[in-house]
């Protein structure tokens, strides 16, 4: 390894708020020039606002990966510590945080700086006391400093959500972790501040500023904020003791708690530290790191990551060969393969980066574009994808990113719509494109890409801050809490035109016909408070409801009949009462909402009579076929066997299936018969029932009815007008046969439809022509061969092949059926028996060949035709 040329350096150890930071700012203000490294972005940001402050801005420069303001006259440099210019002159130089050297992912970088990053005049090197023993190994004449913490950091034991502190960080290992806690912090105790290290500095700020002025009590963080972020914290919660290091699963280091414990308390204020929850769960302490973190014990850290800082690139080979190398000392230990290095061993496998990557400058260039971080975290695999692309720009033609193509990446992501999740991908991905634009060389106009990418970020982290402030603070009732204390009596209640409860102007809820519902946004401590504040101060309100449904018209009311809803009646769109079972299909129950039980027991009644009114009305609309047979069902004078019919006809809503009401029909006499068709009855081949209840109008209702009945929602029924319609799933099906729709395979018709196909190959029939699935009725209904050979079997019909000269068509005759020639029944309306007539050879014969017609007389066909006729 290298030697380097040898400066004063000074390391200063010791735990958090021990001023270690502050120090260094002091000693670089007091220095021509300086740079200091830090470990994040966001506490970059924070130092260089702090020596803006001291120096101005013009003095002073932020050095990251995506974000760069370097004035022309710049001598203060803030950056991140991948970011650091090691080869510039500065008077001063101070490393924050050095203990992440024995960081896996990041602590070649850190390792790194340590080891060669150099002031003129002065070194500092931060960071906590466990590394001690071996940066004096790795630099000898350094001058190591202990300073104690300023203030007493104690346990405090565990503690529920509920019972924390103001002033409290709780801080989990994940972003959904993150969420959860803030979820419930908003319910219970009005909100958190957010901040995690995926946040933007502008978002990061705005949320830190919410907890800063006292508009949340609590923050819920990532382990971002054990990184020297300056927060008034007097608590520190663990919501977890694991996380997620890239790799697996782990418990922290007692190290690792220290630093993120160490957060509570500042300058000479004592802080405290524990756990959520119960003292036996995932964030529980055990008595040995609890004494360790008080008392600033912790193990020591033997070895630091190391990886060559200034690998050779002379060759692919050599570039590859140098950054795998393994240090000499036995302080250092090789580093696991980070992600640039990782994607450089992919794209050095292709043949286009083995043809293009020649010379020192071609393999450099290379290793700058490997070097482009994986914001969005995707992975070795996709990012080599990324990164390909970017270096075939840069290693051909005038080695520039197209303005175009890097344009419209970036106007892509132009949208503030979307959920915390996407805006964070955004705000990700947007840090690529930044990054992009602040290397000089990669971009024909960098300046003007770079305040594009800038622009673009605010704003994205404008919306994203809008976004967590919108999920987890509840600004309403913490203001109301404030204005107006706990006296309910004291609370204004309005309701807007569009139905909103408001209470001082602040919305509460909505208010939906007679239906009050508290915003879910309401905290769960608040909720009874403000439901009782606005069920006093709507009972007016209420009542002047309902004298507008008692005089509302007809056409207010309306049938809820919704596919997968119970069936009730509602008020201008809003539902006021259920129909459930009753002692008749025609006579449900009508119970009236819940929310009406607020109204007096008189006003009750009223209302119920009001819709009971309105009910009756719909049944002498829609259901007036259904009402008669119900009457007559029950009528003396009707005859009993007739009365039979009528009862089950009534009771299945005015449609069934034939093969129902078989016993029933077979003793009926022609005289009786002829009641249920003056009673507008159709008794068809498949079905009987009433054409004036396929109305869309009545299908609705019956269904309506029947799912009241059976106490089940409503199915989902065919669209009006419709008479051939796809046989979909069960439920579909079900809700077509209540429509008055019957199956044939994979199509249902229309049970009339269906009736008038039978009849008309009756007629085809008895004049002797053929009937098949091209005769012209067919075709114009769209129904398949299959189905129509379906519907014509379940008629009663067979088929028999066509002579050869006419096609291979099926072509359907009468049905064909011997029965013993003593045996006689009455004839059954749309079958091809006539009363007393018997099958013989002869007729079978005649038939099957396709015989011509016959006389009235001797032609069963003619006389079925003229007895469908009249049923018709």
């Amino acid at each position: 390894m290298a030697q380097f040329a040898r400066s004063p350096v000074t390391a200063v150890l010791g735990p958090t708020n021990t001023g270690k930071t502050h120090l260094a700012v002091e000693r670089m203000c007091g220095h021509s020039s300086g740079m200091m490294g830090f470990p994040l972005r966001l506490l970059a940001r924070e130092v260089y606002d702090r020596v803006v402050a001291i120096k101005g801005a013009p003095q002073v420069a932020l050095i990251t990966g995506e974000e760069k303001i370097v004035p022309p006259g710049a001598r203060y440099f803030l950056c991140t510590a991948e970011s650091m210019p090691v080869h510039g002159d500065y008077a001063f130089v101070a490393l924050d945080e050095a203990q992440l050297g024995a960081d896996p992912e990041r602590g070649h970088v850190f390792t790194d700086r340590l080891l060669r990053a150099r002031g003129r005049e002065e070194t500092m090197i931060l960071g906590s006391a466990s590394i001690a023993r071996v940066v004096k190994a790795l630099v000898p004449d350094v001058e190591i400093i202990g300073r104690p913490r300023f203030s007493t950091l104690s346990y405090a034991g565990a503690k529920k959500l509920s019972r924390l502190p103001k002033r409290s960080a709780i801080v989990a290992f994940s972003a959904e972790e993150v969420y959860a806690v803030a979820e419930m912090l908003r319910r219970f105790r009005g909100g958190a501040a957010v901040v995690m290290g995926a946040l933007s500095p502008r978002t990061r700020n705005a949320q830190v500023q919410m907890f800063l002025n006292g508009e949340v009590d609590y923050l819920v963080a990532t382990d971002a904020i054990g990184m020297g972020l300056n927060l008034d914290v007097a608590h520190v919660a663990f919501a977890s003791l694991r996380k997620f290091d890239g790799r697996r699963t782990r418990r922290l280091t007692v190290s690792e708690m220290a630093q993120i414990a160490g957060r509570a308390g500042r300058h000479h204020k004592d802080g405290t530290f524990g756990s959520l929850g119960g003292e036996d769960g995932d964030a529980a302490f055990t008595p040995e790191e609890i004494e360790a973190i008080e008392a600033h014990r912790f193990p020591r850290v033997e070895q630091l990551f190391w990886r060559d800082g200034t690998p050779r690139p002379d060759s692919l080979a050599t570039l590859i060969a140098d950054l795998e190398e393994r240090p000499e000392r036995p302080e250092l230990r090789a580093a696991p393969e980070a992600v640039d290095l990782a994607v450089l061993k992919k794209l050095a496998d292709d043949p286009l980066v083995i043809e293009r990557v020649k010379g020192k400058r071609a393999v450099a260039r290379l290793w700058d574009a490997c070097g482009l971080p994986d914001f969005q975290k995707l992975g070795a695999e996709h990012h080599a994808r990324t990164v390909n692309r970017i270096w075939r720009f840069l290693s051909e033609g005038q080695g520039h990113i197209p303005r175009d193509w890097f344009a419209q990446a970036v106007a892509r992501l132009d949208s503030v719509q979307g959920d915390i999740d996407t805006l964070s991908g955004r705000i990700a991905a947007a840090r690529t494109w930044s990054y992009i634009a602040h290397r000089p060389d990669w971009l024909a106009h960098p300046a003007e890409m770079a305040e594009r990418t800038r622009a673009l970020e605010e704003k994205l982290s404008d919306a994203l801050h809008a976004a967590l402030t919108q999920r987890f603070v509840d600004r309403r009732t913490a203001v109301l809490l404030r204005d107006i204390g706990q006296n309910v009596d004291s609370l204004p209640v309005t309701v807007e035109q569009d139905g909103t409860v408001c209470v001082d102007g602040e919305t509460i809820g909505r208010l939906d016909g007679f239906r009050f519902s508290v915003d879910p946004a309401t905290r769960h401590r608040d909720r009874k408070m403000l439901l009782a504040a606005a069920e006093r101060r709507l009972g007016r309100i209420l009542r002047v409801k309902a004298e507008e449904l008692l005089g509302a018209v007809d056409t207010d009311f309306a049938l809820m009949d919704a596919a997968g809803d119970m069936p009730g009646i509602s008020w201008q769109g809003n539902p006021v009462a259920a129909l459930l079972a009753g002692p008749t299909l025609l006579t449900p129950e009508i119970r009236l909402d819940r929310a009406l039980s607020a109204l007096g027991q008189d006003v009750q009644k009223q209302i119920a009579a009001r819709l009971a009114t309105w009910f009756e009305g719909q049944k002498e609309k829609h259901l007036l076929p259904l009402v008669k047979m119900t009457a007559s069902a029950s009528e003396a004078e009707v005859p009993a066997v007739v009365r039979a019919v009528f009862a089950q006809l009534a009771d299945a809503g005015g449609v069934i299936a034939r093969t129902e009401l078989d016993s029933a029909l077979a003793h009926l006499d022609k005289e009786q018969r002829h009641l249920l068709r003056k009673a507008g009855i159709d008794i068809g081949v498949l079905d009987i029932y009433h054409p004036g209840l396929l109305k869309p109008g009545a299908a609705r209702w019956r269904s309506a009815l029947l799912a009241a009945r059976l106490g089940k929602p409503c199915l989902p029924l065919p669209q009006p007008g419709l008479t051939l319609i796809p046989a979909g799933e069960r439920e579909e099906q079900m809700g077509a046969r209540i429509a008055g729709f019957r199956g044939f395979g994979e199509q249902m018709l229309r049970i009339d439809m269906a009736e008038r196909m039978a009849r008309a190959a009756h007629e085809a029939i008895a004049k002797g022509e053929a009937f098949t699935a091209q005769s012209p009725q067919i075709v114009s209904l769209g129904l398949s061969e299959a189905s129509f050979l379906q519907l014509m079997k379940l008629a009663g019909f067979r088929a028999v092949e066509a002579p050869e000269e006419s096609g291979p068509n099926w072509v359907f005759r009468g049905r064909q059926k011997a029965r013993p020639p003593q045996r006689q029944r009455p004839a059954r309306d749309g079958d091809d028996r006539g009363r007393g007539k018997r099958d013989t050879p002869q007729r079978r014969e005649s038939t099957a060949a396709g015989a011509g017609p016959k006389p009235a007389a001797a032609n069963a066909f003619a006389g079925l035709a003229e007895l469908l006729g009249r049923n018709g």
